[in-house]
């Protein structure tokens, strides 16, 4: 599905979102900022616009982003490439299951709107915390379900019908779309969440609420 939609992915992206998107991956990136991490690993980095920020943002020694799609992947590093900067960034094929670095391997983890997509969510928390340093940090950037009944009814209805009518009139996956709206719904709630990465052996589980609950910043620690 994700290579199917990846030529289009970052356009519709910023025009959904009317580029809020890029606020919410900024303000989640700064997170990071105190620890100033030198070694980033990003989980379903998609076509790198994570990636890309966090080296603008937080000036790491080496970025590397995993997904399961080569068609996203591709277009992370054409993009990486306009930038010059593919010393600083690489990507490769992989999922947040089987992580293909040793333990201790990264001062920070993030992922993007990628967390829902797991197929088993404790492992892919479990082999997170596993490849985090000590003290390291992990940021997941997740939407969520808004708690205001009538924000909620606002969102579903542009998350079903809205957001897959322009991902037909713009001749890309409207069925990407309209599985983006079930998958945030399946998605656990904010508490639940934070007492899952608690069960995987996080610490400092914290998280913050953006545009009126429809995304999460979520925080947690490797002890």
């Amino acid at each position: 599905m994700f290579d199917r939609i990846a030529d289009r992915y970052d356009f519709m992206n910023r025009f959904l979102s009317a580029r809020v998107d890029m606020i919410w991956r900024k303000k989640a990136l700064l997170k990071l900022q105190s620890n100033r991490p030198k070694q980033i690993l990003d989980v379903a980095t998609g076509t790198a616009d994570l990636a890309l920020m966090a080296y603008d943002l937080l000036k790491p020694d080496h970025i590397k982003g995993i997904d399961i799609s080569t068609g996203m992947l591709q277009g992370g590093r054409e993009k990486i490439k306009m930038r010059q900067l593919t010393d600083k960034i690489t990507l490769e094929a992989g999922d947040a299951e089987t992580i293909n670095s040793p333990s201790d391997s990264f001062d920070a983890v993030m992922v993007a709107f990628g967390v829902r997509n797991f197929e088993h969510l404790h492992a892919g928390l479990t082999e997170m915390l596993r490849v985090l340093k000590s003290g390291g940090q992990l940021m997941v950037l997740e939407f969520s379900t808004p708690r205001n009944w009538f924000i909620k009814f606002i969102y579903n209805l542009y998350m079903q019908q809205i957001a897959p009518f322009f991902a037909r009139l713009f001749n890309t996956d409207h069925q990407a779309y309209a599985y983006l709206n079930k998958s945030t719904n399946a998605f656990p709630d904010r508490a639940t969440f934070c007492n899952l990465l608690k069960e995987a052996g996080y610490t400092d589980v914290r998280y913050e609420s953006l545009t009126f609950g429809i995304c999460c910043i979520y925080t947690a620690q490797k002890k």
